[in-house]
């Protein structure tokens, strides 16, 4: 049998919203075929958390928000939130609800899942909420300390524009650049000490000690002790000589203590000179000459 046209035009348009349906649910995260388990719970402020947001449990997505609605029948008592969490879920006595902003909008509703190891939430109870210590929150705290901060560095930067205005500033990076300069040319200079001097110096050094080696070589081969018994022979031969000398039982010791040798000595000096003044003055007393000859003396006659 033919169906008229008006209603297979019918079956075609709920065909479609029922299939529309299921893949605006599955879009949201709902799973319709699935079973899951329904809880409630009441905020003061929902913080602009939205149907189909992931539910937490210490980290882990076990459902999704199915639905939120305003207390009307208690205004001002704050907001309901619908969750459907994993079938057979078992959730503690101690349990709380709390709501994450997140830092670039939208928010995240986690359990704090509780320790009682007997008692547990039934399906269909309202989950107590707790206070909001997320992200957003610690931020809020930390705005007073940012604005303190921020006065602060807004000081520094006072500051430091008029360290920066300071024409001092200029000359004093002008010397650091020059002494930059200087040190480099210091650099450039040590490197090539290093690689031309100092082998130089080395080699130098090690020539100096070799010889060092070589005359300590020279002399462990010296006979010291034989050197010094010379020595100590040429000095007792000195003292002898020396006490021979003091002593007046030889020529050259009378002649340098005897001061009667010295004094008849002195005297025959000086008679010498006294004789050669003499001569100098009258000649002719002791010297008697003639060109011709000379003449023998008469004698006178009486």
């Amino acid at each position: 049998m033919k169906l008229p046209r008006e209603a297979q035009i019918a079956i075609n348009g709920i065909a479609a919203i029922a299939i529309l349906y299921f893949i605006i649910m599955f879009l949201q995260g709902v799973n319709i075929f699935s079973n899951k388990d329904t809880y409630y719970i009441k905020f003061q402020n929902a913080k602009a958390l939205a149907k189909s947001s992931p539910v937490y449990a210490d980290g882990y997505n076990v459902g999704i928000v199915s639905d939120i609605y305003y207390d009307y029948d208690n205004p001002g008592s704050g907001v309901i939130v619908k969750i459907a969490v994993e079938n057979g879920m078992r959730i503690p006595f101690g349990t709380t609800a709390a709501l994450d902003e997140a830092m670039l909008g939208g928010c995240t509703l986690n359990l704090m899942m509780g320790n009682s190891p007997v008692e547990r939430y039934q399906i269909g109870d309202t989950i107590p909420a707790a206070d909001n210590n997320g992200l957003m929150a610690k931020a809020a705290g930390m705005i007073p300390k940012l604005e303190a901060t921020l006065s602060k560095v807004d000081t520094l930067l006072m500051t430091l524009n008029r360290v920066v205005s300071d024409p001092n500033i200029q000359q004093i990076l002008a010397n650091a650049e020059a002494l930059t300069a200087n040190l480099d040319n210091s650099s450039r200079d040590l490197n090539r000490l290093l690689e031309k001097d100092i082998p130089q110096m080395a080699q130098t050094f090690d020539q100096a000690g070799k010889n060092i080696v070589t005359l300590t070589e020279k002399l462990n081969r010296i006979d010291l002790e034989g050197t010094m018994a010379k020595v100590d022979g040429a000095v007792n031969n000195l003292n002898k000589t020396t006490e021979r000398l003091n002593s007046k039982d030889n020529s050259i010791g009378l002649l340098l203590n005897d001061t009667t040798l010295y004094s008849g000595l002195n005297r025959t000096v000086n008679g010498a000179s006294a004789l050669v003044e003499d001569l100098k003055a009258n000649p002719k007393r002791y010297v008697h000459f003639s060109v011709f000859g000379r003449k023998e003396k008469k004698p006178v006659e009486q």
